[in-house]
């Protein structure tokens, strides 16, 4: 009988009715411990009567657990918990849950609350319906056939891509695009890729974790400094040439054509991340590098900063020679992105969703961007905002000598997440904070304004 318990049920409350139940209480007891290592067991007969069950029921539960390794058995010895296993404690604590801020200025987080929920259930009712039996099985490592022709028809027709959707890979968002990219040149012989300074640590994380060194070319008012990239070995680039992250800058037409110079000279790898481009407020944006050599650019794209990052869909527009490579890189990964999803966003792509989503949260964004920048003007006029009218965030510059990442500090403290440009360099540029306006709306916007005046 185990020490502070009259009986078995009292051990096991509530008390189990049921094989199963009774099988998963006494390995839950196992887990944590109340039933310790070398702890006999009362007969099936005897415990049976315990619980008020059949004895059949605790012999079949005894059955699967010595099958399991929780219990042993031995003739004339009973049965009792295996004392070779011991199990840890486990911890009702959690994780430690993220901070919550009364006012959230991360960069990059669309306005989820536009999210078409509407709209996007109709394309997965619709997609769905249209689903072939054979559609349900494992998918395509490349992708959903319909969601790449419907991609490459749109990245053609508002990036400018040269895209066939033979060209296409659907990756479960940009993540798993830089990743599989990074593998796939590890795998090739390079050792070391180039990113621009600042850029987003998130992906050259990524990289370094795949084996290659991150060599940092600065950035200034034209984007990345290609004089600076062609004194390095390396043979492949990360740029985000429409919307530098995070200043804001695009690269310049003569800049641009020195980039593909680099590459065809080197026969290297430019990896376009076109992450925010649709979102342009004062003009078009430029279309895309890609179309200027398919050989020698990666272009990359996802709905995170679109639709929402919970979707985890990305795509690749890959160069003839990589194409095959990634796929099968993909495919040992993890058999290719559910189809589920790529069938709703084909049909919301066929369906002018896409484009609709777009046009209403273009005009939310500008707008929100405008209230910005008018508080900040009223309010902190020798704060500079960095950059072209686009995207998701802006980048202020702050006065000299101002520490911004003690200004992060202090604004946290207020409520208010507002990250340091420091964080994202690895040498200093200036003093200066990256602003997401996409998820507050004007009047929030307008009051985080005045937290930040109140932090200085």
């Amino acid at each position: 009988m185990p020490t502070n318990w009259t009986t078995y049920r009292e051990l096991l409350l509530p008390a189990p009715n049921g094989r199963r139940a009774v099988e998963s209480e006494l390995r839950r007891a196992v887990r944590d411990g109340r039933l310790a290592p070398g702890t006999r067991l009362p007969s099936s007969r005897d415990l049976a009567a315990q619980l008020g069950v059949a004895r059949g029921t605790v012999t079949s539960a005894y059955a699967q657990l010595i099958g399991e390794g929780y219990l042993t058995a031995r003739h004339g010895s009973g049965t009792t918990v295996t004392a070779a296993v011991t199990w840890p404690a486990t911890s009702t604590a959690g994780p430690e849950p993220a901070p919550r801020f009364r006012y959230d200025l991360r960069p990059g987080v669309p306005a989820l609350s536009a999210f078409p929920r509407e709209e996007w259930l109709q394309a997965q009712k619709s997609a769905l319906a249209d689903l072939s039996t054979d559609d349900l099985g494992y998918p395509d490592p490349a992708g959903f056939g319909p969601l790449r022709r419907e991609l490459a028809d749109y990245l053609g027709r508002v990036r400018a891509v040269a895209a066939r959707p033979s060209e296409v890979v659907i990756t479960n968002g940009a993540a798993e695009g830089i990743s599989l990219l990074g593998r796939v040149l590890h795998a090739a012989g390079h050792r070391s890729v180039a990113v621009e300074e600042p850029s987003h640590f998130g992906g050259a994380e990524m990289l370094t974790s795949h084996g290659l060194t991150i060599c940092p070319i600065p950035v200034d008012d034209r984007g990345l400094r290609v004089d600076v990239l062609s004194t390095t070995d390396c043979r492949a680039v990360v740029v985000t040439a429409a919307h530098q992250f995070p200043l804001g800058v695009v690269l310049h037409p003569t800049r641009r054509r020195a980039l593909l110079d680099w590459a065809r000279a080197c026969d290297g790898l430019i990896v376009e991340d076109d992450y925010d481009a649709e979102h342009r407020y004062d003009r078009p944006a430029l279309g895309a590098m890609q179309a200027l050599d398919p050989t020698h650019v990666a272009y990359q794209g996802s709905t995170s900063k679109v639709l929402a990052p919970a979707l985890r869909l990305g795509w690749l527009v890959l160069p003839p020679a990589l194409r095959d490579v990634v796929v099968d890189r993909k495919r040992l990964d993890d058999l290719g992105t559910g189809t589920l999803h790529q069938a709703a966003f084909a049909r919301l792509l066929s369906t002018g969703g896409y484009d609709r989503h777009l046009r209403r949260t273009r005009q939310l964004y500008r707008a929100r961007r405008d209230a910005l920048l008018d508080e900040l003007r009223n309010v902190l006029p020798d704060w500079e905002p960095i950059g072209v009218a686009a995207g998701l965030h802006v980048v202020l510059r702050l006065p000299e000598g101002t520490d911004d990442v003690a200004l992060q500090d202090r604004l946290a403290r207020r409520g208010v997440n507002a990250l340091a440009l420091a964080g994202y360099a690895r040498t200093p540029t200036f003093p200066g904070l990256v602003i997401g306006y996409a998820a507050l709306t004007p009047d929030r916007l307008r009051e985080a304004v005045r937290e930040l005046r109140a932090a200085v």
